[in-house]
């Protein structure tokens, strides 16, 4: 039997996941990364990506995430998260209303503060669907 890993997925407004898997994709820095029970240690950033996280007996759940660290050590496997979502949470008509939205708010920015607050938001809300 494979060793599990023990897994938490942390993001600045909650813990989303802390539990034993199997297998956890991750889109690190240099390269999307599996990490199962026993990896050796590693550190990385993490690039705008999906997290797949598989358990036994379970469908693999999905996050997008955006920004953040990613870090395996012998306890197991700690992915801190600038911006995480669930994407069995997204809604894709609100997704798009979203990003119409963001986009008004570029073109409307009055100051460079304002445009580059909303191209962030834009960038990510982009990032996001391109993630669905």
């Amino acid at each position: 039997m494979a060793e599990k890993l023990n897994f938490d997925l942390v993001s600045p407004e909650r813990l989303l996941l802390s539990e034993q898997v199997d297998l956890v994709t991750v889109p690190g820095a240099d390269g999307d990364m599996g990490i199962m029970g026993g990896h050796a240690p590693v550190m990385s950033t993490l690039r705008p990506g999906v997290i797949g996280v598989e358990a036994e007996g379970q469908p693999e759940r999905r996050y997008f995430v955006r920004g953040g660290f990613v870090e395996v050590t012998p306890a197991g496997l700690t992915v801190l998260a600038e911006h995480t979502v669930p994407l069995a949470e997204l809604d894709s008509a609100a997704l798009e209303r979203e990003i119409a939205n963001a986009q008004e708010d570029v073109a409307d920015a009055k100051s460079d503060e304002k445009r580059r607050v909303a191209q962030e938001k834009l960038d990510y809300l982009t990032q996001l669907r391109q993630a669905l």
